[in-house]
């Protein structure tokens, strides 16, 4: 039976060429067909621009208490995306000036908690891509009371698993298991490439809105079928 604190070992973290296939893809090009691993809306981006990937490393820790969360930040490597799980708390802010200096020391790809951070001035003067439920003037001790890292935690209604790729930007934040990473990750690029293509095509007069998925015809064709049927 584990102790207070139970430490796994860390995941294997997601290719280069993985994370590189993801850099410029956003989540809300994803969320045009994938229904899973979104994050609720409620976590959000502390920085306008922002925008992160990496692999995940999760943190699971109770109420007023931060004991693991400093363990772990010393445990991160460069590319890692740092999942903190803060189990219903509302309250306290595990998250500020000094954690994120030692995270960015580390390399870390970014965070999300899901609670409130603090001293946002400061992560944002360091330039740390953060995302949380917002803010709060009431933080964490030292307590040692427990944790768990490197084990299944939920953020926002989606299950996170250590080793998952984490996709975060101004829209929000986005799980996606590491055996379906590579595969997501060329859709979305070809769906933002055709994207473009369709934007290019749109101010340049060449298509018309409406002309995209026949929506022009239906609206014409269901005003025919009703002034048929008078």
């Amino acid at each position: 039976m584990p102790g207070k604190y139970l430490v796994n070992t860390m995941p294997d973290q997601i290719s280069d060429d993985i994370v590189n296939l993801f850099r410029d893809i956003e989540t809300a090009t994803i969320g045009h067909w994938r229904l899973f691993g979104f994050c609720h809306r409620a976590i959000r981006a502390m920085q306008t621009g922002m925008r992160s990937v990496g692999t995940a490393v999760t943190v699971a820790i109770p109420g007023a208490d931060s004991t693991l969360l400093h363990h772990a930040i010393d445990q991160l490597r460069p590319g890692d995306f740092l999942v903190v799980d803060r189990l219903g708390d509302d309250r306290h802010a595990c998250w500020g000036g000094g954690v994120s200096s030692a995270a960015m020391a580390r390399g870390v790809a970014g965070a999300v908690v899901d609670g409130p951070v603090t001293d946002i001035s400061e992560i944002n003067k360091l330039k740390l891509p953060m995302w949380s439920r917002g803010l709060s003037p009431i933080t964490t001790r030292i307590y040692d009371l427990g944790g768990r890292m490197n084990v299944p935690v939920s953020i926002g209604g989606v299950v996170v698993m250590p080793g998952d790729l984490v996709l975060a930007d101004e829209s929000g934040v986005l799980v996606i298991p590491a055996s379906e990473a590579a595969e997501e990750g060329k859709k979305a690029s070809e769906f933002q490439k055709r994207g473009l293509e369709t934007e290019r095509r749109l101010k340049t007069g060449e298509l018309n809105i409406g002309d995209l998925q026949n929506v022009n015809e239906m609206v014409l064709h269901g005003q025919k079928k009703v002034i048929g049927n008078d």
